[in-house]
């Protein structure tokens, strides 16, 4: 592995996108954590936890051998005091938009980097409403089987776009990866980001 790649403790394609639209080299290596809420945790610290727990679990499992940094990141979608993950069943992502319909909710995505005991931690905080989405719609789009695996039971850059009226914050945080902290983060490690292709003679 080069110098400048790193290891991604993620399955997501869209991460995987993402860190190549900004020119990171990376390998990946998922990792399975217990993904659940402590008692009274506040969103941010629980998504800021879950995101250095997957760090620390794919540093320990695949990295600490060849020196590598880890990143990992984790999003949720807040609305009120409701935290929401990815949804357990069809019916469960039905009954989550449902609950986003025509209203406004957060997108909190904490990405966060470790190497050789170094560890950091960034979070994106977004805002993204939600134009009233009728139950036919909201049936449709759950059996394009999209929002299965997303957090709120939505990719805002697939077929949900359509009910978004407005965002604030990041894109690419609501998508789950936010390029800004990112690139911070890995500029803080020593690793290069956007690192464009030499111009031809």
């Amino acid at each position: 592995m080069d110098h400048g790649t790193v290891w991604l403790a993620s399955a997501s394609p869209r991460r995987r996108e993402l860190l190549s639209q900004i020119g990171v080299a990376h390998e990946v290596c998922p990792v399975d954590i217990d993904e659940s809420r402590l008692p009274g945790e506040a969103p941010r610290d629980f998504v800021r936890r879950l995101a250095v727990e997957k760090a620390t679990r794919a540093w320990r499992d695949n990295a600490a051998a060849g020196g590598q940094p880890v990143l990992a990141a984790d999003t949720v979608v807040v609305l009120g005091d409701v935290v929401f993950g990815k949804p357990a069943d069809p019916a469960d992502a039905v009954d989550i938009l449902g609950r986003l319909s025509g209203r406004t909710h957060d997108v909190l995505t904490a990405v966060a980097c470790m190497q050789e005991g170094e560890r950091d931690v960034r979070l994106s905080a977004s805002q993204v409403s939600f134009r009233p989405i009728s139950p036919a719609e909201r049936e449709a789009y759950v059996a394009t089987g999209e929002p299965m695996d997303k957090a709120g039971a939505y990719a805002i850059q697939g077929r949900a776009a359509v009910f978004v009226e407005r965002l604030e914050g990041s894109y690419s945080g609501v998508m789950g990866l936010p390029l800004f902290e990112t690139a911070a983060l890995l500029h803080a490690f020593g690793l290069p980001s956007f690192a464009p292709e030499p111009a031809l003679p």
